[in-house]
């Protein structure tokens, strides 16, 4: 598995609040979860690992390479899944779509459609192959997204709230997706289920890590906390 560190890592917005306190971990953990209420940081503690978010101070490391001072390189190493999928399907097609992650990997538009279709296959879409973007259900979507950010194959994998839009039959089957990879998972949810299947899990509130560790107790004091709030 990578070694992500962060050193001191938080984000605080110039004349405004800080969004994510200091923070100090070592994420070496196949399955890591992140939990915490509707604007408690957990995104932008997520954004930090690829610098889709800078740290305004201290260190982001993947494998040892700085994501502020390297963002090029730690994003070839860090994949991202956000929410809405169509804030990342940008081609007017799924193949074409999927031939736009491999434009780097494979120069031959032959070749490239071929694996894009091999990938499409792969995630039960190749029906769909010449199919809008626009046009495929939520769930088909989010695994044409997945597909296209693993076809670039990154040792990381950042999921944020892959699963909010989706039904309960297309949850499961995104969910089969996150948990088949080979690749760490970084998986940001309010689905709790999920969470259970992770190996450790932080939960972020107020802007900081406010626990970390298994499962089972992290969502016990998330839980906790939460119907502390609403009394």
């Amino acid at each position: 598995m990578s070694r992500i560190e962060l050193i001191g890592a938080g984000v605080e917005v110039e004349n405004g609040p800080i969004i994510l306190q200091p923070t100090t971990l070592t994420l070496t953990e196949q399955r890591i979860g992140i939990i915490g209420g509707n604007g408690s940081g957990k995104s932008t503690l997520v954004r930090l690992l690829n610098n889709l978010v800078s740290p305004t101070c201290g260190r982001v490391l993947v494998d040892g390479i700085d994501a502020a001072a390297d963002p090029a390189a730690v994003r070839r190493l860090v994949g991202f899944c956000f929410t809405d999928p169509s804030a990342q399907l940008v081609m007017p097609t799924c193949v074409e779509d999927i031939e736009l992650s491999l434009r780097r990997s494979q120069r031959d538009p032959k070749l490239r459609r071929e694996a894009a279709m091999a990938i499409l296959t792969e995630y039960g879409l190749a029906d769909r192959a010449h199919t809008s973007v626009h046009a495929l259900s939520g769930g088909q979507r989010q695994l044409l997204a997945l597909a296209g950010v693993l076809a670039v194959q990154p040792r990381v994998l950042v999921a944020d709230e892959p699963t909010t839009l989706l039904d309960l039959a297309n949850t499961h089957r995104v969910a089969q997706r996150l948990f088949g990879l080979s690749q760490q998972l970084l998986l940001v949810s309010h689905n709790l289920e999920l969470i259970e299947r992770c190996q450790r899990v932080l939960v972020v509130e107020h802007a900081e890590v406010v626990f970390d560790g298994e499962p089972l107790a992290a969502i016990s004091h998330y839980r906790e906390h939460a119907d502390q709030a609403v009394r």
